[in-house]
């Protein structure tokens, strides 16, 4: 039988203080589309892999028609001129159960660990249930701390938000990192939830690099959130339409 995790490197990347960012499926998709964007455009290059009985049993089918058993993906990158190494960990999907996130969120620190992990960010969306045109970035720390500096780069703490907690890798890896003494932050875009929303990825990726000091080209992110305000403006045309169709029809029974 398959082990509970298996993890696979490419390489073992000797890296100074990383911080790892963690972005996975969640509310609007928000902390996988930020967590891929910065991928893409800052030249990661992925280290190592991990497979567990805990994902869904599937293999994923690339362009070219090639099979890959799913997982969750480890990327790294040296800092230049001063800026801090950094990991990035992406997949597609989210363990199954509490106990499979417990047993991938707890591999994943002791990993982060061992390769000397000075601070954990974990990116997910804030769901609003509505829509959102200029979202906001919340966040939660496990350091009090770290609060000052996030605050000058415009993230707002509110009192026991978000109210239902943080589930799922974006929470356990901050729990389970500050038991191995590595402090975190969650950064949470708002979002309405319905759909992968670009808008408030871009709106985290701000923080990220205000923090870290580095630059991201947000060109990709801003076409893919124009793209989404043009769907959503349909749709609100749609129903807008929908519903006066519906008004017509009940005004001409009531005169039939």
């Amino acid at each position: 039988m398959m082990d509970d995790a298996i993890i696979s490197y490419e390489k073992r990347p000797d890296l100074n203080s990383p911080v790892l960012i963690e972005g996975l499926p969640g509310v609007g998709n928000v902390g996988k589309l930020a967590a891929e964007h910065l991928i893409d455009e800052m030249g990661f290059t992925i280290f190592s892999r991990i497979y567990s009985k805990h994902l869904p049993p599937q293999v994923m089918v690339d362009e070219e028609g090639l099979v890959e058993l799913v997982n969750h993906a480890l990327y790294y990158r040296k800092g230049e001129k001063g800026q801090r190494d950094m990991m990035v960990l992406t997949g597609d999907f989210q363990g199954l159960t509490p106990e499979g996130q417990y047993v991938l969120s707890e591999e994943i620190v002791k990993l982060a660990e061992e390769l000397g992990t000075s601070l954990i960010m974990t990116l997910g969306g804030f769901g609003m249930i509505r829509m959102v045109e200029e979202p906001s970035v919340l966040g939660a720390v496990t350091d009090p701390g770290l609060r000052g500096d996030f605050e000058k780069l415009g993230v707002t703490f509110r009192k026991g938000e978000p109210s239902s907690g943080i589930i799922g890798a974006s929470g356990l890896l901050l729990g389970l990192g500050g038991l191995r003494g590595i402090p975190g932050i969650c950064l949470m875009g708002e979002t309405s939830g319905y759909f992968a929303d670009p808008k408030s990825a871009r709106a985290i990726l701000e923080v990220v690099s205000g923090y870290l000091g580095i630059t991201i080209d947000m060109a990709k992110l801003e076409e893919k959130a124009k793209q989404v305000d043009e769907l959503t403006s349909r749709l609100r045309k749609d129903l807008e339409e929908s519903e006066e169709e519906e008004r017509r029809s009940e005004d001409l029974r009531y005169f039939g």
